[in-house]
């Protein structure tokens, strides 16, 4: 991996790719709070131990931005949250070289308005990968109209030294994947919310019947019920009342041991 790759966040994205991009070479993880660094430090390094436990010493977890300094291709994978991600753009000011590419993992907000939040829109890419990041070999990658050549070229050429497979999608909301899963997904909550059937059945006749490696209700929850949400919010899709109301009891999915299943 030629990039000096940097990752800002401590969730799954942000772990998932740094482990994967620890198998290719050297990666940092930027983290806000001490409480982050050690919740990444743990998952990325639960990570490399099912890749190979020898990439463990090819990851640097930190909370000082200055260890963003020396990166030349620097991704943001933290809350799904338009004001949250501008913020952090604005405040990336002066912590990275100024040919750095800079990257938002966004799965749903528009990524041209994140380009002009960093200022630098010419050096921008969405750059969309799937949880789990070492399991899942699509990369979306959306651009800015301002968005060069050589910013193209760079975020096609991670992705192949990454060994994920790029394709170019439009900058709107969703972008493909999910522009087409979650009304899918909403819909399997809804043909149980309006029968008896329970999600152990949904799932297993979409598995068995589908042919899909997880049941809608299995990957909601694995997405997280509140992303889950956010992002129907943003592709302008309504959010079944059962998702509304394990959000607010705080059931938000694998992450919190129960949603639709219990883990």
């Amino acid at each position: 991996m030629s990039e000096r790759l940097a990752i800002a966040g401590s969730g799954a994205i942000a772990c998932g790719l740094a482990a994967v991009a620890a198998t290719r070479g050297e990666v940092t993880v930027f983290a806000r709070s001490d409480a982050s660094c050690d919740r990444a430090t743990a998952k990325v390094h639960s990570i490399c131990e099912k890749l190979g436990a020898h990439v463990n010493g090819n990851v640097t977890v930190s909370r000082d931005p200055d260890v963003l300094s020396d990166a030349t291709f620097v991704v943001e994978a933290i809350v799904e949250d338009p004001d949250t991600k501008a913020a952090f753009w604005q405040g990336l000011n002066g912590h990275v070289p100024q040919d750095a590419i800079l990257a938002t993992t966004t799965s749903s907000l528009p990524v041209t308005d994140l380009a002009h939040a960093s200022g630098h829109p010419e050096r921008f890419v969405g750059l969309h990968v799937f949880n789990p990041v070492p399991k899942m070999d699509l990369v979306e990658l959306a651009f800015p109209p301002e968005a060069d050549d050589m910013t193209r070229r760079r975020a096609h050429e991670l992705c192949e030294a990454l060994g994920k497979t790029a394709v170019e999608v439009p900058d709107t909301p969703g972008f493909v994947v999910n522009r087409l899963l979650f009304p899918f997904l909403f819909e399997a909550v809804r043909l149980m919310e309006r029968t008896e059937l329970s999600a152990e059945a949904v799932d297993t006749c979409m598995r068995l019947g589908a042919g899909h490696p997880m049941g809608p209700l299995a990957l909601l929850d694995l997405v997280g019920l509140d992303v889950s949400a956010a992002i129907g919010r943003t592709i302008d899709v309504e959010i079944p009342e059962t998702i509304e109301r394990l959000v607010a009891e705080g059931a938000l999915g694998r992450k919190t041991g129960r949603g639709f299943h219990t883990y």
